[in-house]
């Protein structure tokens, strides 16, 4: 997934009620294991590094619940910071990116990228982001396969729009003040340019194709994204 972080603030009136993402730790594991009261709300290092660990966590913790026994999770979480630092299938990965590569089963961001749209969106695009792309993953272990990139794409959008939701119902994931902008303007960010065609290669649709997959998602679960 190739993101543009060329941020306009939209409104999601409407999608989600309430508002950085918060983990809650499991009834059986101990609060320390959350990000702190006092961490959440930074946009320092630690607090994004914490973000992404969790949201890698709970993607895990989520899709491993939906698909029970025989559920492997995805190999590796790698942050790069150069083109060429890391490889899929031997092609070098660009810098501004994070993707799922299917040949290694592995994640990889650009870090300092990344860490640029965390300070300038907020934690819960780190939770978008990471539940795409593990959402690639599933879509790989599933033997899901679209015609058109773009229906690949919106998929993913509605399966981490599911992964978010059933999360926050869950009371996994808790919804903090600015959360909702946080996401309509990460998802803005990631919208096609206008004029490209939705036939071509590496289309992911319009801002608003994307944000409306993400909300059926997060409204309905995974059955408005053809899942069970």
């Amino acid at each position: 997934m190739r993101v543009r972080v060329a941020l306009v603030v939209v409104s999601l009136t409407g999608l989600l009620a309430g508002c950085g993402l918060e983990p809650v730790p499991p009834a059986d594991e101990p609060a320390a294991t959350a990000i702190t009261a006092d961490q959440d709300g930074t946009d320092s290092p630690e607090e994004f590094t914490a973000d992404i660990e969790a949201a890698r966590e709970i993607a895990a913790e989520y899709w491993g619940e939906r698909l029970g026994a025989g559920f492997e999770p995805i190999k590796d979480l790698i942050a790069y910071e150069q083109e060429g630092d890391v490889a899929c299938a031997g092609q070098p990965l660009p810098r501004n990116n994070a993707v799922y590569c299917s040949a290694g089963d592995f994640i990889a961001y650009d870090v300092n990228w990344a860490y640029a749209a965390f300070q300038q969106v907020g934690d819960a695009f780190l939770f978008y982001l990471l539940g795409h792309e593990y959402a690639h993953g599933i879509q790989a272990r599933l033997g899901i396969q679209k015609q058109f990139t773009i229906e690949q794409e919106l998929q993913a959008d509605c399966m981490a729009g599911a992964f978010i939701g059933d999360k926050v119902r869950d009371d996994r994931l808790r919804m903090q003040d600015n959360d909702t902008q946080e996401l309509a303007d990460g998802l803005e960010a990631v919208g096609d340019q206008p004029g490209q065609p939705w036939f071509a290669e590496g289309s992911h649709g319009t801002a608003e194709q994307r944000m409306q997959s993400f909300a059926s998602g997060y409204e309905k679960s995974l059955a408005a994204c053809g899942l069970s």
